[in-house]
């Protein structure tokens, strides 16, 4: 009886466990998709609420409706802003807009470190490692980070490296270290490598990576 009994709950464990990594990579796929389109959706909402108002028709009352335009009104937006900063006239314009903002206090310090760290981490440059890896949250465990730049101790003069911590599934969220930069992890990985393994938890990555390779020359 026992022996059956084993069998069965082993065949049990290992159906189980396929249906895991089956469904596994579907639901980390559809749990992104959902929070981007969330997003988007958020974004255009209002400009179809005013639509609704303006056009009272009972179609555009639906909610599903409603998310599906604001979600295509959100990317037309976004294709021609970023249509219109490729053009001369439309640069021109967007660096007057910087410039307006810099007048704002508070809002040129917080706009001004996100454009520096969107920059940094969409730069193609090859001339330095910008995806580390580094001992967090406990020694012997290793996060990935994006390092987004280099300081010195103003006591010792030893070189720190100031990398930024996103959280696996929503890496809007994150944790900025200061660390020194001897107890950097160097990898091969691209931001696009690194994104991805963030976006599906683990999911989908590299089959290598360089795990144990101290930082060296890594540049400002």
């Amino acid at each position: 009886m026992k022996p059956i009994v084993t069998r069965t709950l082993s065949n049990l464990q290992r159906n189980i466990l396929a249906g895991i990594i089956t469904a596994g990579p579907l639901f980390i796929t559809w749990l992104v998709f959902s929070i981007v389109l969330g997003w988007l959706a958020k974004a255009g909402l209002p400009i179809v609420h005013l639509l609704a108002l303006a056009f009272p028709e009972k179609w555009l009352t639906n909610s599903l409706t409603q998310s599906a335009l604001a979600i295509l009104l959100t990317l037309v937006v976004l294709y021609v802003l970023g249509r219109l900063t490729s053009l001369v006239l439309g640069r021109q314009l967007f660096v007057l807009f910087e410039a307006s903002l810099e007048r704002l206090p508070f809002v040129a310090k917080v706009y001004t470190s996100v454009r520096q760290l969107l920059d940094t981490m969409m730069s193609k440059k090859e001339t330095s490692q910008r995806v580390v890896l580094i001992d967090f949250p406990i020694p012997g465990q290793k996060s990935i980070g994006f390092l987004t730049r280099t300081m010195k101790d103003e006591a010792t003069g030893e070189e720190l490296a100031a990398v930024l911590l996103p959280n696996a599934i929503n890496p809007t969220s994150a944790f900025l270290q200061i660390l020194p930069l001897q107890r950097v992890t160097e990898t091969d990985l691209t931001m696009e490598h690194a994104m991805s393994l963030l976006m599906t938890g683990g999911a989908v990555g590299p089959e290598t990576i360089q795990y144990s390779q101290a930082a060296k020359n890594i540049v400002e």
